[in-house]
């Protein structure tokens, strides 16, 4: 799919920060460690942010198993509702991405 950014689990109690990308600014890497947490948290599951091929920031979910009540329309209300608050912040991601994948070429 792309590149994870980072991950957060909520049964594992665990957080993951890709160290490719830690040359992103400390306060952006301490916002999507609040993103990843929070939503692992709220949603009872594993979250993941990543950049795809093209540099657009893409967020996941992966249920835990057995989660027969995972509520998937909800996890997807709550992507689209954090994907619109945090659009800037997307914009950036985006922008740095290409602009550290085209000054490896």
């Amino acid at each position: 799919m792309g590149k994870i950014i980072a991950a957060a689990s909520w049964d594992k109690q665990k957080y993951f920060f890709e160290p490719e990308f830690s040359s992103l600014p400390e306060s952006i890497k301490e916002e999507i460690n609040i993103i990843c947490v929070v939503m692992a948290q709220r949603l009872a599951c594993t979250f993941l942010m990543g950049f795809k091929e093209d540099g657009d920031v893409y967020f996941e979910i992966v249920k835990p198993e057995n989660a027969f009540d995972f509520d998937e329309i909800g996890a997807d209300l709550e992507i689209k509702s954090l994907s619109k608050e945090k659009e800037e912040l997307i914009k950036s991601l985006k922008v740095w991405y290409l602009y550290k994948k085209t000054a490896k070429l």
